[in-house]
Order: C-alpha cells, then structure tokens, then sequence
C-alpha cells in the first residue's frame, strides 16, 4: 500500500483568473480550511501530480504555494492542529475520492 502524508496547502496568487485555477487545482486534491488553505492527504505519485498542476498555472515570478508536512494522517499526534474560533472538521485520514 502507499503511504499517504498529511500536508497543509497555501498558496498567495497575484492574478484573479490564475486564483480561480490554483483553486480549482487544489480543491480536486484536498479540502479547504480556510480561504487559500487546504488539508490534502497524499501519497508520492499524488503530491508530484498536483504540484506538476499548479506549475503548468501559476505566474513563478509574482505567486507563491507552500507545502507544510504534518506527517502521517493515521497515525494520531503526528501532526497538532488547534482551532480558535470555529473549528473545522477534519478528514479522518483516509483517502478521499472527490
């Protein structure tokens, strides 16, 4: 079986269109927390497709993603997320067919 990790997706796009694009890109890879982050749990082969993805969009001089491990999804503590305000409920750490 491959190993899934649990990574945070942000991104900053300079450019409306662009903005909807990475979005779009994303959102088929993870789920949203807030607006320009997203929780994806991914596997090698599925890291490197969305990656290859947001290159083909994105402006490489004016926008920027960053990619945060937080470790492995099933395993529990691997990665502590707190919430103030109104939390969000997280995927359990499987895969999710979107």
């Amino acid at each position: 079986m491959t190993s899934r990790r649990r990574w945070l997706v942000a991104y900053d796009i300079r450019d409306a269109l662009r903005l909807r694009r990475v979005y779009d890109v994303v959102r088929s890879h993870g789920t949203r927390l807030q607006y320009s982050v997203f929780l994806c749990d991914l596997s090698l082969s599925e890291r490197t497709i969305l990656k290859s993805e947001l290159r083909a969009v994105i402006n490489h001089q004016q926008d920027s993603v960053v990619f945060i491990d937080l470790g492995v999804p099933s395993r529990p503590g691997s990665a502590n997320i707190e919430y103030m305000g109104s939390p969000i409920v997280l995927p359990d750490g499987g895969p999710t067919i979107v």
